[in-house]
């Protein structure tokens, strides 16, 4: 199956609240939609009586995303949905949440399932797990912030960016990626968190995630799948996605280190030197949805496309047209003219 939808609420949507984002890409057409989790500043203040006793998941009005306690001597945080809140501890909040509570959030994952929108949720753009600028630590909280936001949802995927080189070389830089993406996989696993960890292929040099970066990263770290971004990758190539067999091979070996499922985000693009300029509506580009289109009609595909346009929705649905076009072109194309049977030899009579 073939999913479209927007990167973030539809910028046609009346209501910006997630409910209403929902609502409206299910009214224009579509089956996808990226959450996108922008900021995680935290608010912190101390377990009330009311608290103690339940989990962050039980805790309304707020998105509590972690516990701060005293445990052996020792201040320690825990990020955890099951976690249960004891006394004097401090409960540290999202500042500016998608959601009110966890209960609203799981609302909105039925609601969308209801409506047979599958759900991803984005981490915040800037991401550091190389630790080039010394915010791996919080890179990873985020991520795991992201992946309990996901689990009340429901949602499929969680998508990150990996982060700059920095003054690092390149080995060092993808070890201590691989090594905090091995910490995060083990932390979803242990806490039942069922979204897949995704990472995404960047566009340009100086960050991380080259197709063959990310390629090699989920195949050194089992669990963890690659998220498409053809307008990255065809920036990063130099332009090198134009028709429908450079986009097959991108696809079979994706297809290989993921489950079956395959999550991707698609728009026009500018790019110069191998390194994307910036994002354009899909006409604008060089980069032509339909060669994908075929591609995609002539395997066995099962993937999410999400469009990163500036034109967001009315991008999706371009797309989910184009693909429309190209499937009935091939339904009317005329066919090979089959070969008469040879009529069968009768056998001799013997004498």
């Amino acid at each position: 199956m073939i999913r479209f939808g927007p990167s973030g609420i539809p910028l046609s949507c009346k209501g910006r609240t997630l409910r209403d984002g929902i609502e409206d890409v299910h009214n224009l057409g579509l089956t996808a939609m990226e959450v996108q989790l922008v900021r995680v500043n935290l608010n912190e203040r101390y377990a009330t009586d009311d608290d103690i006793g339940h989990t962050v998941r039980e805790i309304p009005g707020e998105l509590v995303v972690q516990i701060g306690r005293r445990e052996d001597r020792k201040d320690v945080l825990r990020s955890s949905l099951t976690e249960k809140i004891g006394k004097g501890d401090v409960l540290h909040s999202l500042a500016s949440g998608i959601a009110d509570d966890y209960a609203e959030l799981e609302e909105l994952g039925l609601l969308a399932r209801e409506l047979d929108i599958e759900l991803s949720l984005h981490t915040p753009y800037y991401m550091d797990l190389a630790n080039a600028d010394g915010l791996a630590q919080k890179s990873v909280d985020s991520i795991r912030w992201a992946g309990m936001l996901a689990e009340a949802m429901r949602a499929t995927t969680v998508i990150t960016h990996l982060g700059m080189f920095g003054a690092m070389d390149a080995k060092p830089a993808l070890t201590a990626i691989a090594k905090n993406l091995r910490l995060l996989r083990d932390w979803y696993k242990r806490n039942k968190i069922r979204a897949r960890l995704g990472i995404e292929a960047s566009g340009r040099t100086e960050v991380v995630g080259s197709l063959e970066e990310i390629l090699g990263l989920a195949k050194l770290v089992k669990g963890i799948v690659p998220v498409l971004n053809f307008a990255h990758v065809h920036a990063r190539g130099f332009g090198s996605l134009k028709r429908p067999e450079d986009f097959a091979a991108v696809l079979s070996k994706t297809k290989r280190l993921s489950d079956g499922h395959i999550h991707a985000h698609f728009s026009g693009v500018e790019h110069a030197d191998g390194n994307e300029l910036r994002y354009t509506p899909i006409k604008k580009g060089d980069l032509r949805f339909e060669p994908l289109a075929e591609c995609l009609l002539d395997g066995d595909f099962d993937m999410t496309i999400v469009s990163s346009s500036p034109l967001l929705e009315h991008d999706a649905m371009y797309m989910k047209v184009i693909l429309e076009r190209v499937l009935a072109k091939q339904l009317v194309r005329p066919g090979k003219p089959e070969k008469p049977e040879k009529p069968e030899r009768e056998e001799k009579r013997r004498p």
